[in-house]
This record gives structure tokens, C-alpha cells and sequence, in this order.
């Protein structure tokens, strides 16, 4: 039996709204990956070294604030610094279409909007975690 991919699901910042992370979450775990939600308003710190300790192959960011070029670039920057710099971190939420260039330069490997399909989600996550 294959072992389940872990994912860790955080919000960064001080966003409030977590809706969009936890459907995520959710379709993520009904689809068979183990799934570690970390709750609303984490610092980058705080969401590195969880996935650190829990042994993720991805983080998922959500942000609707507007800090996405700050926070997200800054948990991808951390993780290297802990030597985990392997692990996929994407992100969703409301990302301007033009801020989605820099944020793959920063390290965020997809950024998934608005109205996307969960199973777009789940798809990208399989190909993506060997």
C-alpha cells in the first residue's frame, strides 16, 4: 500500500478568511492525501517549521489580503534555510495575474485562483509529488 502524500494547508498572515483553504483541505483529504491544516493567521515561521516538523512533501498558502509577494517568497525562503527546500509550496487566493510571474521566481511552484476546480488542484499535486 502506497503511502499517503502529506500536505500542509496554511494561512499566512493576518487573513481571516479561511473558506477557500479549508475546501481545499477537504478535497485534498477525500482524494487520499494526509492533510495537516494549520489555521488562520501563521507566520511564515510558524508554517515553515510545521512543515518541517510534520514531514510534508507540499504547502499550500492561501492568501486573500494582498501580502502574497511578502508572505509566500518568505515561507519558500525559510524552508531552504531549514534544508527543506524540496518541498513544493503553491498558492491560492486572490493573486493579480501579473504578480504570479515573481511569485514563481520566489520559489511558489503553481498559484491557483478564484473558481479553480479542486480536482485541478488534486491532478497538479499527483503530478507534481513523485
Amino acid at each position: 500500500m502506497k503511502k499517503p502524500i502529506r500536505v500542509l494547508i496554511a494561512k499566512p498572515g493576518l487573513d481571516g478568511h479561511d473558506r477557500g483553504a479549508i475546501v481545499v483541505a477537504h478535497a485534498l483529504r477525500d482524494a487520499g492525501f494526509e492533510v495537516i491544516y494549520t489555521g488562520i493567521r501563521q507566520t511564515p515561521e510558524q508554517i515553515a517549521a510545521t512543515a518541517v516538523q510534520e514531514d510534508v512533501r507540499a504547502v499550500g498558502l492561501s492568501c486573500l489580503s494582498g501580502a502574497h509577494l511578502r508572505l509566500f517568497p518568505r515561507v519558500v525562503e525559510i524552508l531552504r534555510e531549514k534544508g527543506a527546500g524540496d518541498i513544493l509550496v503553491f498558492g491560492g487566493g486572490i493573486v493579480p495575474e501579473e504578480d504570479i510571474p515573481r511569485l514563481k521566481e520566489a520559489g511558489i511552484a503553481a498559484v491557483f485562483g478564484p473558481g479553480t476546480m479542486t480536482a485541478e488542484i488534486i491532478d497538479y499535486l499527483r503530478r507534481s509529488i513523485t
